[in-house]
């Protein structure tokens, strides 16, 4: 008697199917820019429904203003530090930056007002909430996410709180707060900052400085410029706490989402800059 044995099997076999054990092929150029352009718009809808909630949230009782206090010394008083170095060291490189460019043309005495309009136009409030926006942003980014992560903010929902309301309304309120005041401080030290380096290095008498500038900034230059740190304020803020709330993967998601938050206020304070510098030059064009 002969034992037959069947040299295929019906049953599936991983080895016949060398598909299953390889990985999906990875995305296309084309599929990564729509999967990026997707997750702009999704976290730009999210950022924007956290806003309008955490306004609502503002208005009902309790108010929190022991919170926004606090918030407004973590974010304020303790910022005043890089504010002061940096508006100074940016004033005086700008100062010497415009003095020998016009030297060169002969026109030195217009240094003072150079420098009094870029500062309270641009440069005060537009650097400093970059600067100072990395900072918050970090913070509030690391500070929210750690809580994501050790389920913190669930316990707040579980407590019956409202987590945006506890923690998104305070920072918020205290940044929209504390940018105008960064900004106009930014603009007394750096003209400051100018005025000094330009007796110093150049000769050009302070009094000069003072009054050439004085002549020719108009309370619009510096109303348009201060007009637009509160829009700053509240980028700072909803961004930071936006990838705080979404952090995941323990302290690797913090530092992550704290990454992402310093460049995304970056890159969204100079678009909105540009988008505020053209609306304020329509509101007051002269």
């Amino acid at each position: 008697m002969t034992t037959r044995y069947d040299d295929q099997d019906d049953r599936p076999s991983l080895l016949g199917r060398p598909s299953m054990l390889m990985p999906p092929p990875a995305p296309g150029p084309w599929q990564r820019v729509v999967d990026g352009v997707r997750g702009l718009f999704d976290h730009m809808g999210q950022v924007s429904l956290m806003a309008v909630h955490a306004v609502r949230a503002g208005f009902r009782r309790p108010f929190e203003g022991r919170a926004i206090m606090h918030q407004l010394e973590s974010l304020g008083v303790a910022s005043l530090g890089i504010v002061v170095v940096t508006s100074v060291f940016i004033g005086m490189v700008m100062a010497v930056q415009f003095a020998y460019g016009l030297r060169k043309f002969g026109g030195m005495e217009y240094t003072g007002r150079v420098i009094a309009l870029s500062f309270a136009r641009e440069l005060a409030p537009s650097l400093t909430a970059v600067i100072v926006g990395g900072r918050i942003g970090s913070g509030m980014a690391a500070e929210v996410g750690a809580m994501a992560v050790t389920e913190q903010i669930d316990a707040i929902r579980a407590l019956g709180a409202d987590p945006i309301k506890k923690l998104v309304w305070p920072r918020l309120a205290a940044s929209v707060v504390v940018m105008p005041m960064l900004g106009a401080l930014a603009f007394v030290l750096g003209f400051a900052g100018a005025m000094v380096i330009t007796d110093y290095e150049f000769n050009i008498p302070a009094g000069f400085f003072l009054r050439s500038a004085l002549g020719s900034v108009r309370i619009q230059d510096f109303i348009s410029g201060m007009f637009k740190t509160p829009f700053f304020g509240a980028i700072i803020a909803l961004v930071g706490c936006h990838f705080g709330l979404i952090t995941r993967g323990g302290t690797a998601g913090v530092g992550n989402s704290t990454t992402r938050s310093v460049v995304v206020i970056s890159i969204a304070i100079l678009i909105a800059d540009f988008v505020l510098t053209k609306l304020t030059i329509i509101m007051w064009p002269n």
